[in-house]
């Protein structure tokens, strides 16, 4: 499955939320685990992600929520900086990944 990227929008209010990138980074990772459940997949499933940064000196403190998140489980990624994102998020996050054969 492809998922389109995701920013830290709570799905309960619909708003941005998060003000440093490792909290908005912990968000996007939530938003991911729910619509890959939803699909019949999970996190240990990714294989590729990429990932975007307003600021690449964001970079470490990105890279600990997100290593954080996915544990032992290292799909191949791409980071790269951009000069914003929608809504004024600090992180962007798209992926691809395994769904389980019928």
């Amino acid at each position: 499955m492809y998922s389109a990227g995701h920013i830290a929008i709570d799905p309960r209010t619909g708003r941005l939320t998060g003000e440093t990138v490792a909290e908005q980074t912990a968000q996007v990772i939530a938003n991911l685990r729910a619509v890959l459940g939803a699909a019949g997949s999970s996190l240990d499933r990714v294989l590729k992600t990429t990932c975007f940064l307003v600021d690449i000196a964001d970079f470490p403190e990105f890279d600990r929520a997100y290593a954080a998140a996915f544990g032992e489980h290292r799909p191949a990624r791409s980071t790269v900086a951009v000069a914003s994102l929608v809504k004024g998020a600090l992180v962007e996050i798209e992926c691809v990944a395994a769904r389980p054969l019928p």
